[in-house]
């Protein structure tokens, strides 16, 4: 399923799609424990938007397993880097924490712009 709505679309709001397409909730056969979720592709992901101050109050906080490692990015840095990390982050945030959730995690692939290399859910133009 390819996924080309992300232009001026809330971060939070296609997450909430996209984690609700990839858990299987919009599947007539839903088991909560069965992996019945539809592959995602998410492309413009540079379009979507960070409303009010979360760009730069929210902080993405790793840790390098170093001491003293605590790396924080803003999420306006981490937007105009990597926008395909920063929606990935939000989809996988509202998957299960289990291996369930990692597997539908792996069903998600998104994408800064408009190319991408599957070829097979390329749009046609039409005539």
């Amino acid at each position: 399923m390819v996924r080309s709505g992300c232009s001026r679309q809330t971060v939070g709001h296609l997450a909430c799609e996209v984690a609700s397409i990839l858990s299987g909730k919009r599947n007539p056969a839903l088991d909560s424990f069965h992996g019945y979720g539809d592959h995602v592709i998410v492309i413009n992901a540079r379009q979507a938007v960070l409303k009010g101050a979360k760009a730069e109050q929210k902080l993405y906080r790793h840790h390098t397993r170093y001491p003293g490692g605590l790396r924080e990015v803003s999420a306006a840095d981490m937007f105009a880097k990597r926008p395909d990390r920063v929606i990935s982050l939000a989809i996988q945030g509202m998957l299960p924490k289990n291996k369930l959730g990692k597997a539908m995690a792996k069903k998600l692939k998104v994408y800064a712009d408009a190319e991408h290399p599957h070829t097979a859910q390329r749009r046609k133009p039409s005539i």
